[in-house]
């Protein structure tokens, strides 16, 4: 892999070591009887949320001092005003699919991704219960490791019918599925986490249409991945993902894709 902008390969290979180290904390958890709060929102919270995101921010602090930290279970105590001020940033989603954590079903993800100025440009998932880390960027290339070997990763283009779509566990609402519906033939494929982005990375699924709220942590690394593989993730007027932009850290409606090619505009209706 080139390098890529601000941080070294020795860097990055520290980073995929601390996801390691977060899905460790996390399986010490998940293989016992635990405990599920919740947040104002709703959302599930468990101590190995609490773990990982301890792990990561420890972590991130040791190998890149400098740059600060945005994560989900301590976003609330950051002031927007000092995120808007940072130019480069590591977002983290220490738990990425509490829910599918919750029913023990392995769907679940650690995601941690560099921005600058706006833009995701390294990333890491992994996937705890399986093992197997996908990293990569768009200046980089995508790569998936597992079990000491790595192999680089293409979207499937050109994708052909039935086109293979990937759809949240708990999170599928009616213009998703209108969206869906609009496509042709297709194979709908359940999901749930960041998988969703490093399966079509891998060319095994297609399309990932979200019209619904998401936060910048659940994204970020995905779209890093499957950025690295030829992929790409859009706002519904075609315009790249951006970072930190925002007050707000939810995103908007996105269309995740693998083959450029595919006519997804004809498909919003």
């Amino acid at each position: 892999m080139t390098a890529a902008p601000g941080i070294d390969a020795a860097t990055r290979e520290a980073v995929v070591a601390l996801a390691h180290d977060a899905a460790a904390a996390i399986l010490a958890i998940y293989d016992s009887e635990f405990a599920v709060e919740h947040k104002d929102d709703d959302s599930p919270l468990t101590a190995a949320d609490m773990a990982a995101h301890r792990c990561i921010v420890d972590g991130l602090a040791r190998i890149t001092p400098d740059i600060p930290v945005l994560s989900e279970e301590s976003a609330h105590e950051v002031a927007t005003g000092l995120r808007r001020s940072w130019r480069r940033l590591w977002i983290v989603d220490p738990l990425d699919g509490t829910r599918e954590f919750v029913k023990r079903n392995g769907e679940f993800t650690v995601n941690i991704a560099l921005v600058e100025d706006g833009v995701a440009v390294f990333g890491v998932v992994q996937a705890p219960v399986t093992g197997v880390t996908w990293h990569g960027g768009a200046a980089l290339g995508a790569l998936r490791r597992e079990g000491g070997r790595e192999q680089p990763l293409h979207v499937r283009a050109p994708a052909t019918a039935p086109l293979r779509v990937a759809a949240s566990r708990s999170h599928r609402d009616t213009r998703t599925q209108a969206f869906i519906d609009r496509m042709g033939e297709v194979e709908p494929v359940g999901l749930g986490s960041s998988l969703k982005f490093c399966r079509i990375a891998e060319g095994a699924l297609d399309v990932y249409p979200r019209f619904g709220p998401t936060s910048e942590w659940d994204t970020a690394a995905g779209q890093c991945v499957l950025e690295g593989a030829g992929g790409a993730v859009v706002d519904p007027q075609g315009r790249p993902f951006r970072y930190n932009q925002r007050d707000r850290v939810l995103n908007g409606d996105f269309i995740a894709i693998g083959d450029p090619a595919l006519p997804w505009r004809q498909w919003q209706g």
